[in-house]
């Protein structure tokens, strides 16, 4: 028996919405599986007989253009300052995103994860420096403020339909809060010396991006070419280079050139004229007037579409899939054989363990539960206490950029090497005990 005709509408206007969120959570799960796979590999590699090969291979200097550019930089750093650029562009491209038309466009929908992040963020650099304030160490508050949104997503997906989609909406927009969070961090408290010239060069280009943005200019590649210059300029100003990439994501387009009802409508009469040209039977090519007609409904595509919306499709796969596993590569490895245990016991190390196991969870909660109490949010559609709990450890992964920031802070001196024994450490503890709590409270669906 047919169910009645709005129903079926309601549930492909509800396949529809949901979509969006499957491609992302398959997509960032996908990710997290193969980050895993490549930090345990790093790891391997750094701990076996081929050690200093590993070591070795990340030195290699690598020249690119003209000498007289200088740009000659370590193959870590190319992919630390040039290939993270793209990632940090993805990140830009997501929180714009979020605030214009996801879970952070509005003040209601934007208060929990937000006031989530900022507890998660707080909570652990406080911890930290209670254990590293005053010693040369200190630098590193900055690295269990992070969660690494393909690693947790991807535990979290581990659950299938045993977790309510709003929980994964919240993980992903606390995760994107996060992001922007440090962001701001790098950009304020980890850049160098600045040179003023870089600077000034940057504000000009800033300002041509703005300017062909409001002309309308929807084609990557001027985006592109100006990002690229962009990028230099960062690199020579003693701010980190890839804040250019968040940078160049707040100047791509987000608007459409038409909207859904025209779109629609559009796409029917191409439809409509596509049949009407065609002749009877099977053919090999398309009649002359049935190419115009779909040239008119690729040109539809293309306009009900925001650049910002094609280009975040576009890199995600290339993001995700190749430079997020290399720059783990290139990062995880540590040797761990034979100071494990007094690495452990570092004040650092267990600054960020601690941050990201402990102050991560109180954080989340604490402030989550201060956010519903006073009436600013509400929680999630089918989300309880024991959701959160679970999913507040989950934060404690810090990982992609935990790492990074350990990098900015610490360089080549010995503590960068104890840093990421407590970012691996605590993001492997994070992960199982998130993954526990949840499957704890988390009934099985039925068939």
């Amino acid at each position: 028996m047919s169910g009645h005709p709005d129903d079926e509408g309601r549930g492909a206007l509800l396949r529809r919405t949901r979509l969006p969120f499957q491609r992302f959570f398959r997509a960032e799960s996908a990710s997290g599986t193969l980050l895993l796979a490549t930090a345990v590999v790093a790891l391997g590699w750094a701990n076996s007989p081929w050690a200093e090969a590993y070591f070795r291979l990340w030195e290699v200097e690598v020249s690119v253009g003209a000498e007289a550019l200088g740009l000659t930089l370590s193959l870590q750093h190319w992919i630390n300052d040039g290939l993270m650029v793209a990632f940090f562009f993805l990140v830009g491209l997501e929180i714009k995103r979020e605030i214009l038309v996801g879970e952070l466009a509005s003040v209601r929908q934007a208060a929990l994860p937000i006031a989530a992040a900022l507890g998660g963020m707080l909570v652990p650099a406080g911890i930290y420096m209670l254990l590293n304030a005053g010693t040369a160490a200190e630098r590193g508050w900055g690295i269990p403020m992070a969660t690494d949104i393909a690693f947790a997503l991807g535990v979290l997906a581990l659950l299938g339909k045993r977790v309510p989609i709003g929980l994964k909406v919240f993980l992903a927009a606390l995760a994107i809060v996060d992001d922007l969070g440090a962001v701001i961090v790098i950009a304020l408290f980890y850049t160098g010396e600045l040179a003023w010239n870089a600077l000034g060069l940057a504000g000009i280009v800033l300002v041509a991006l703005i300017i062909i943005n409001r002309l309308d200019v929807r084609h990557p590649g001027p985006y592109a070419l100006l990002g690229i210059v962009l990028w230099l300029a960062f690199l020579r100003s003693g701010v980190h280079a890839t804040l250019a990439g968040v940078v160049l994501a707040m100047t791509i387009p987000a608007r459409t050139r038409i909207d859904a009802k025209s779109f629609v409508a559009l796409g029917r009469a191409y439809l409509d004229e596509f049949e009407a040209a065609g002749a009877g039977g099977r053919r090999l090519l398309p009649t002359p007037a049935q190419q115009a007609a779909l040239r008119g409904l690729e040109q539809a595509a293309e306009d009900v579409q925001a650049p910002l919306q094609r280009i975040e499709h576009g890199l995600q796969a290339w993001v995700s899939f190749g430079i997020i596993p290399l720059f783990a590569l290139a990062n995880a490895g540590v040797a761990v054989i034979g100071n494990l245990a007094a690495s452990l016991t570092h004040p650092v190390a267990l600054g960020v363990a601690l941050g990201l196991l402990i102050g991560k969870p109180i954080g989340i909660l604490c402030f989550t539960w201060l956010a519903i109490r006073t009436g600013l949010a509400v929680p999630p559609a089918g989300v309880g206490t024991g959701h959160l709990v679970g999913v507040s450890l989950l934060g404690g992964i810090g990982f992609t950029m935990s790492l990074f920031i350990a990098n900015l802070a610490f360089g080549t001196t010995d503590a960068l090497a104890i840093a990421k024994i407590g970012i691996l450490s605590a993001s492997t503890v994070a992960g199982i005990a998130g993954l526990t709590v949840l499957r704890a409270i988390s009934p099985r669906p039925t068939r």
